[in-house]
Formats: C-alpha cells, structure tokens, sequence
C-alpha cells in the first residue's frame, strides 16, 4: 500500500512534466495523494560546466521555479501543483518558450492576480525555494537531475519516460519502478534516449477523460 508520495520538479523540464502527467495517473486510480515540491535545474547546475545553450536556458526556467516557490509559500501546497498544471501546460505540449506570455496565462488560469507575476523575478523566496530542491536532491545525490520521487521514504530519480503511460500501462510501471526502488542495493538502470519529449499519453486513462487544455 502506498502511504507517502513526494514529487520534485522544475517546471521547465519535459521529462518532469511528462513523469508528472504518469504520476497523476497513478495517484488517481491507486487513490493516494501526491506532495509536490519545486527544485531547480539552474540550483542544479550552478557550480557545473555546461554548455551556453544550456546556461541561457537557466535564467527562463529560474523565472518558472522562483514563481510556484512564492505561489507555495503564500497559498499552500495545493497552489503549488495548480501553477504548475497551469505553467507546464503552456510551456510543454503548448510549446511556448515566452515567460512574458507563459507566467499571464498561467496567473489568470489558477486565479491569481497579474501582479503576483513579480515574484518571477524576485529572490524572495529563494531560501525557501533552495531548500526545497536540497531536500529532494539529497535524497538521491548530485549525479542526477529532475524529477526526483519518493515513496514512503525511498527516493529515485526520474523515472524518464516519453510517452507517459495512462490506465492499466500506468500501474505496471509505477509498480516495477517502486518495486526497484524499494530494494537497498539498486542504484541505477538506464539507456540512451531514442526519441524526444512526446506530450499525448499513450493508451486511454481507466475511468476519466484526458483533459483538455
């Protein structure tokens, strides 16, 4: 039984949001509830060498994270997961890379006012934001990237998947993926990625309609 689930995320990442949608899924047919927490690529990744397109990329998804980090803080957790429904939705299967278009939509569509647009471009909350993303990268150490679960205390990275599972294909990987992560010895089991990020679900949710953005 599953008692405890805490999902990390950087709003900006597509394989975080596509995990997202597949845990979503889960969570619905398997009747738990999810915690959701923010973490940062650009936290990540400051004391690292990356390449310029990479660090351009930073200061965009900096904006996103800094935004549901106050939206967390001032409102609860339940507004965490709201904005980023809200903001993914634009930034990933909408495929619009523009915060100046992305963070109005998003405000508007979870109800909260255009001003509150300011805190994407305020350190504000980076205390807090920073020990969210420390929290959740600690549990898994510095080597990997977003996102980061745990389920009932045990944390692993990712899974990275493309499409996202939906009905019964949903249950059987969350249940192998919590199956490894629950045995001490495993670490690690990967393979070079074949294709890019693909936002329709594959297969037709148990129950429900996918919604419709």
């Amino acid at each position: 039984m599953t008692d405890s689930v805490d999902f990390w995320f950087d709003p900006s990442c597509p394989w975080a949001w596509m995990t997202s949608r597949w845990v979503d899924e889960v969570a619905r047919l398997r009747d738990f509830e999810v915690t959701w927490h923010v973490m940062s690529l650009a936290v990540l990744n400051e004391d690292q060498q990356v390449s310029e397109e990479y660090a351009a990329f930073f200061p965009r998804a900096l904006k996103y994270t800094r935004l549901v980090a106050a939206a967390g803080e001032l409102h609860g957790e339940q507004m965490v997961k709201a904005l980023y429904d809200a903001l993914g939705t634009q930034i990933h299967p909408g495929g619009n890379s523009n915060p100046d278009e992305v963070i109005p939509a998003a405000l508007a569509e979870v109800g909260l006012p255009a001003s509150f647009a300011a805190f994407a471009d305020s350190d504000e909350y980076d205390l807090e934001m920073r020990a969210s993303h420390f929290d959740g990268i600690n549990r898994v150490g510095q080597d990997v990237g977003t996102p980061v679960i745990s389920v009932n205390g045990v944390a692993f990275f990712g899974p990275v998947i493309s499409p996202a599972p939906m009905g019964d294909a949903a249950l059987a990987l969350w249940d192998g993926v919590v199956a490894l992560a629950g045995y001490d010895g495993f670490f690690e089991l990967k393979r070079s990625r074949t294709r890019e990020p693909i936002f329709e679900p594959i297969g037709q949710p148990v129950g429900h309609h996918t919604p419709q953005h």
